[in-house]
């Protein structure tokens, strides 16, 4: 359980302590009972034991009894995926 927001983290290590989601960087959107966080990540394969390419979560967390809870994600799954939501909000609030 975590208490607070810079805290928050989806670094993951697998049952044998092996880090299986590797966190490299994150964006806190909003702040509050209800938080939203952006976190750039690489999975590992398994089968090469290497990292993955770069993805994107985006996660709300909202705070009960003192601790935030995951309460929902979206994850961005590849680099075009992530250019097409950024071209879209780009056109959306620009011009």
């Amino acid at each position: 359980m975590v208490e607070n927001i810079d805290d928050i983290t989806i670094n993951y290590e697998n049952e044998s302590g092996e880090q299986v989601v590797k966190e490299l960087d994150k964006k806190i959107l909003s702040r509050g009972a209800w938080t939203t966080i952006m976190f750039k990540y690489q999975d590992l394969d398994r089968k090469t034991g290497d990292y993955g390419p770069s993805k994107v979560t985006i996660r709300r967390y909202r705070k009960s009894g003192g601790h935030y809870r995951q309460q929902s994600k979206f994850n961005i799954s590849n680099q075009k995926q992530a250019q097409m939501i950024a071209d879209t909000l780009t056109g959306w609030f620009t011009g």
